[in-house]
């Protein structure tokens, strides 16, 4: 089964104050455009599912395993599964587009 999507009809769930996410899940991957405001955290977490992401627009402050970097342009990131990480938007917030795999059932 396909299937299209418009994030423009994909309703918003807040991941934290200040972040939000649009959705779109396969059996197997699911893709998640998070809009950060500016300075918005997503605190320190771990799941067990492998996660990708790449700056769409702004800058991202990504910490993993306590290493630290800004993200900006069209950089991206690697996160194993069960590994902590952290994002905190930039001044002008920002935009990433992340990936997940197995797609995170609580975000279904």
């Amino acid at each position: 089964m396909y299937s299209f999507w418009n994030p423009e009809g994909i309703p918003p769930r807040t991941l934290a104050p200040g972040v939000t996410a649009k959705i779109a899940s396969g059996e197997r991957m699911m893709l998640s455009l998070v809009t950060f405001a500016p300075d918005a955290v997503v605190p320190t977490h771990s799941h067990p599912h492998e996660q990708m992401g790449m700056i769409v627009s702004g800058t991202l402050e990504f910490t993993i395993a306590g290493e630290t970097r800004v993200l900006s342009g069209s950089g991206m990131v690697f996160v194993p599964g069960g590994v902590p990480h952290a994002a905190k938007g930039g001044p002008g917030g920002a935009v990433a587009l992340e990936a997940f795999s197995p797609p995170r059932e609580e975000f279904r």
